[in-house]
């Protein structure tokens, strides 16, 4: 965990920012977020990524864009791009690497996550 040092007559960040992640972004994943959240208006303070329940085989990923991360959050630094993850998905999402995949059939976010037992047919639901 990171310690804040506070100067007497300065207010503390209200965020924590962890030093190692548990996730990966890679520098291509960066880039292309760094890119799509350029065209917000306003500016989004960061990236959450997330696990949600749903799909064939029972969760989903997510990720949205942020104005603040919220009161139980971790914040995670990637080349100064701020990423809110919720302390359930963070259980999800240890050892997952997120990539930026282009190809000539699609393009779009991947997730390797070491923890996923199977997933559905369509590959956009996975089960732990």
């Amino acid at each position: 965990m990171a310690t804040t040092t506070v100067t007497p007559g300065t207010v503390a960040p209200a965020e924590e920012t962890v030093k190692k992640a548990p996730l990966e972004l890679t520098p291509q994943a960066i880039a292309k977020v760094r890119e799509i959240m350029a065209t917000q208006d306003p500016l989004p303070a960061g990236l959450r990524i997330g696990v949600v329940g749903g799909g064939c085989s029972g969760f989903q990923y997510s990720m949205a864009f942020e104005n603040q991360g919220g009161m139980m959050d971790k914040v995670f630094n990637f080349e100064d791009l701020k990423v809110f993850v919720d302390a359930t998905s963070l259980m999800y999402l240890n050892g997952c690497t997120v990539d930026y995949v282009e190809s000539l059939e699609a393009a779009g976010f991947k997730f390797e996550n070491p923890q996923v037992k199977s997933t559905c047919g369509c590959g956009s639901s996975f089960q732990v």
